[in-house]
């Protein structure tokens, strides 16, 4: 079991999403809960994980519970970024059976979500090894981005740009509309930004014109194996080459062994499968139920 230090999001990047999700659930209220738990009787529960994952989202899940119930308890046992096994508690909680019940498939579906996500990332970083830096991409859930990014972070990814203000990557369409790729570079250097400039390529051809244009970082995207080889020979010294499309875990040893700087991985934060997870309560007066969330 090993974990890694990640910076904490601020809450006030969540609080607002945690809160439509409430709402989004909750409608005119919890119909079931209201009707079959006391209001005053006050429950314990913990999540746990059902099969290997690596955590993301504990303080998300915890803020689902904290706005039912501003009284709630959380202790963290396993930190963002910790592998857990089957079977493991990740986190315990204690305050208000209702408000616990209510909010636990709003606070397992963020932590779920992002488990799997930095779960996903940490299979692809292991599988590169140091032989090259694994990139997420803009293909995020939308309203989820800061939080997918995070997750991304938790397995020990690295996230490329966040916005579109925060970096340059003039595009296949881009250089279509520019008319060329020396005129869609001879454009973005005549804009004078400060930001660093990346141009897609999808030929060796157009590496060459690229190279030829000036451009410091290149994404080869959707080259054969032996072209991303030739792609990083022609760059060395000149640019840094980024490889994107078609990149599964199988062929991350391949593709680390070719020289490339990076490489983006759109599949981190659009297909990443669910961590399972479930959530377990009992009451902490005399001998309560026992419930395991169906949601």
């Amino acid at each position: 079991m090993t974990s890694t230090r990640i910076e904490p999001l601020d809450p006030a990047t969540y609080r607002e999403t945690v809160r439509r999700a409430i709402a989004e659930d909750l409608g005119w209220g919890d119909v079931t809960t209201e009707a079959t738990v006391p209001s005053e009787l006050r429950a314990q529960g913990r999540i746990v994980a059902k099969a290997p994952c690596v955590v993301a989202g504990i303080e998300i899940a915890l803020e689902a519970f904290r706005q039912l119930d501003p009284r709630m308890t959380g202790r963290v046992i396993h930190a963002d970024g910790t592998r857990v096994d089957a079977g493991d508690t990740i986190v315990e909680v204690a305050g208000l059976a209702a408000a616990l019940l209510t909010a636990e498939r709003t606070a397992l579906n963020f932590l779920q979500r992002l488990s799997g996500i930095a779960t996903l990332t940490r299979a692809f970083v292991d599988a590169a090894g140091d032989g090259i830096t694994v990139l997420d991409t803009r293909k995020t859930t939308p309203t989820l981005r800061t939080l997918e990014k995070y997750a991304v972070r938790c397995g020990g990814g690295t996230n490329h740009r966040p916005r579109v203000d925060s970096g340059i990557l003039i595009k296949d369409n881009h250089v279509r509309l520019a008319g060329g790729i020396g005129q869609a570079l001879a454009r973005m250097q005549s804009a004078r930004s400060e930001l660093p400039i990346e141009i897609e390529v999808q030929s060796l051809d157009e590496l060459d014109l690229a190279l030829a244009a000036g451009a410091p970082r290149v994404l080869v995207d959707n080259m054969p194996l032996e072209d991303v080889r030739e792609a990083v020979r022609r760059a060395a010294g000149r640019a840094e080459v980024e490889i994107s499309g078609g990149v599964t875990l199988d062929r991350m040893p391949e593709l680390a062994s070719t020289g490339a700087r990076y490489v983006s991985i759109g599949a981190l934060t659009h297909s990443a499968p669910a961590a399972d997870l479930s959530f377990q309560v009992e009451a902490s007066q005399a001998a309560g139920t026992h419930a395991e969330g169906q949601g």
